[in-house]
């Protein structure tokens, strides 16, 4: 079993969707979970090259650290001790990402050329009428 945290880069929650959806389906893979900052935390039996790879095609990712998986840890039962009444907390305003989406520039058109309409002069010639015209014989 191995824990292997990557650093994404992506914008939007489509994206977000994307790499949850291509890390869950690596093969040996137990557990996924996103934390805030963008980093994957990917738990199971994975090569993190291949992991990486994978989610390259999709953003930017880098290896953070790749380690064992810790096992869940045990607590042993401590003697309860009186709770103090603790303040509620004020809750700090939650942080709002602006996100645009792709702004596509407006380029004007560019004149085209049109080849210039051909007058009867070039039209029509034949040898008689054209001395400078080549004659093969």
């Amino acid at each position: 079993m191995m824990k292997v945290v990557l650093k994404l880069d992506f914008h939007d929650e489509k994206s977000r969707q994307k790499v949850m959806k291509t890390a869950s389906g690596i093969s040996g893979v137990e557990s996924v979970a996103m934390d805030k900052d963008q980093k994957l935390t990917v738990t199971g039996d994975i090569d993190p090259v291949k992991a990486v790879r994978k989610l390259r095609k999709l953003c930017h990712t880098d290896i953070v650290s790749v380690g064992p998986a810790k096992a869940p840890e045990k607590k042993k039962e401590e003697p309860k001790k009186e709770e103090k009444k603790e303040e509620p907390k004020k809750e700090q305003p939650k942080e709002v990402i602006v996100t645009y989406p792709n702004v596509y520039q407006y380029h004007p058109s560019v004149p085209r050329y049109y080849a210039p309409i051909p007058d009867s002069y070039t039209y029509g010639r034949t040898i008689e009428e054209d001395p400078t015209g080549c004659i093969i014989c």
